[in-house]
């Protein structure tokens, strides 16, 4: 099969399954919405589970995949599949130990983390005291969420990315069960949804072991750590634990500084982010995924022709995509959020709110996303330096644009903040990528953008008109608004792929060619 069609197949297999799981986290979010709305309770589960979460990005589903599926291609192209198996099974005992012990020291020093994390909460004692029990009964998720890492990047390996990505929805799935089943029965309620969290973490790694036991890999424990093979994944993880984690660490310090923000104002930021996450999830993070084995081949038999080949239409594909995404989300985000989420303790404040992040968020949609190419080409290549020092800078933009907008823009100010920090780390990183590949039609990528950028700015303006005179102020009518919001996304989505064809899109005539070669089978 050619590898473009492999990359495009195995993207399009794992945003099936990452809307799935989208779709339930949106179920989720709607649940927890309705139970605890944009209250203080909901701000202290937030800032719990922003731990653990920033954890989970540091030490596992980010980071692990990068040092992971590389080294394990290098091993498996090499040196065979038995070494790669053996190699496995040294990394899930290594993180048995090293993440068990990583959680253990959190649960005792949580009171520590929720202080530095939300140090506007010491103010309210029993905010604080809530926020710290959460937050250790939640800590476990991340030694689960590790594993369940491991076994995603060892399948992806072998090409199996369906099951893998479809994981995600156990976490959904075991919070939705714990809100309806216990969480009146609880005291304090929100206790339910934290147990739902360290349940799904575990139900996240148990859902893939059948597909990694078929593949022949083996959780038999091996305390070979002195192999070159966890000395490299060891290497590459240190500093990919904060190239791959930018936006996490971007959202970590939005977080502090929300704290001291008006109430609400990290909830109306959580389900800002929750939206944005949607496209980002489905596609950026799918083809990133898809797209790292094929590069981490490319670069092992050094074929850095073919290499950036596929990195450049990875990526004109990502953002022919992801461009009407940003679009719709700015034009439709009122009715958007409305719809999803006003009801219950949820009300029109809050959906104010959270539209207004919205509107400062979704621009940074493309940044996020091209983001995730671009280090999967660094880390096929297997130097993720160059990234972390990015990312550092990166970082640092977003802690000043913070102080500087929140005075002016308030949470909004904080999701801006957080997307020109993304723009900043997303044109560093092609800038030395392109240095360091120079096998890179920067022109072909550029027409592209140009021409997707058109298509996409007369769908948004046509979303944006069909909804004057809409009251969305209050709750009712919400099958005859969800009809609205589907039929203008539907004739939006036609504005677009219609625009696309009269400028002669490169990427809408290869889709449409997979389509009719797949219907045709």
């Amino acid at each position: 099969m050619d590898e473009k069609k492999r990359i495009a197949k195995a993207a399009s297999l794992m945003s099936l399954a990452t809307f799935i799981s989208r779709i339930l986290g949106y179920l989720k979010d709607m649940i927890l919405a309705r139970y605890f709305g944009a209250t203080g309770v909901a701000d202290t589960f937030f800032v719990a589970f922003r731990i653990p979460n920033l954890l989970r990005e540091l030490f596992a589903e980010g980071a692990m995949s990068s040092a992971c599926i590389p080294v394990l291609t290098e091993y498996q192209t090499k040196h065979g599949r038995d070494e790669a198996k053996r190699l496995v099974r040294i990394v899930f005992t290594f993180l048995l130990l090293v993440v068990g012990g990583v959680c253990c020291v959190g649960m005792v020093f949580a009171p520590l983390i929720v202080q530095v994390i939300a140090p506007g909460f010491l103010g309210t004692p029993e905010k604080f005291s809530l926020t710290v029990f959460l937050t250790r009964v939640m800590f476990p998720f991340l030694l689960f969420i590790s594993l369940a890492a491991l076994v995603m990047g060892a399948l992806n390996t072998r090409r199996i990315f369906f099951i893998p990505s479809l994981a995600p929805a156990m976490l959904n799935i075991s919070i939705i069960a714990c809100i309806v089943l216990f969480a009146a029965r609880m005291e304090p309620p929100i206790l339910a949804v934290a147990i739902g969290v360290a349940l799904g973490g575990f139900a996240q790694f148990v859902f893939q072991l059948p597909s990694f036991f078929r593949a022949e890999y083996s959780l038999r424990p091996n305390v070979g750590f002195r192999h070159e093979g966890l000395r490299k994944m060891a290497i590459l993880m240190m500093p990919a634990t904060m190239g791959m984690a930018v936006a996490q660490v971007n959202i970590f310090v939005s977080t502090i500084l929300a704290s001291y923000l008006p109430e609400g104002s990290i909830t109306y930021l959580y389900y800002a982010m929750r939206l944005i996450q949607f496209p980002i999830g489905i596609f950026g993070v799918a083809m990133g995924m898809a797209v790292l084995p094929s590069l981490s081949e490319h670069a092992a038999r050094k074929d850095y022709r073919e290499m950036g080949e596929d990195f450049s239409y990875a990526l004109r594909l990502l953002f022919f995509i992801t461009f009407p995404a940003m679009a719709g989300l700015i034009a439709l985000r009122e009715p958007i959020v409305h719809i999803l989420f006003q009801r219950g303790h949820f009300d029109y404040e809050a959906t104010v709110g959270t539209a207004y992040a919205l509107l400062f968020y979704a621009p940074g949609i493309l940044s996020i996303v091209g983001v995730r190419i671009v280090t999967a080409g660094f880390y096929a290549m297997q130097d993720t330096k160059t990234p972390v020092m990015i990312a550092a800078a990166a970082v640092g933009a977003n802690l000043v644009f913070s102080l500087i907008l929140m005075r002016f823009l308030g949470h909004g100010g904080l999701a801006f903040a957080n997307t020109l920090a993304s723009a900043l780390n997303f044109g560093l990183l092609f800038a030395y990528f392109r240095r360091k590949l120079s096998i890179i039609d920067g022109r072909r990528i550029f027409s592209s953008v140009a021409k997707i950028f058109l298509a996409s700015a007369a769908m948004g303006v046509l979303a944006w008109g069909s909804f004057k005179g809409v009251s969305w102020r209050t709750h009712g009518d919400t099958a005859q608004k969800v009809l609205i919001l589907g039929g203008t996304i539907f004739l939006s989505g036609v504005v677009y792929i219609g625009i696309a064809r009269l400028l002669k899109s490169e990427e809408l005539r290869f889709l449409t060619s997979m389509v009719k070669k797949n219907i045709e089978r």
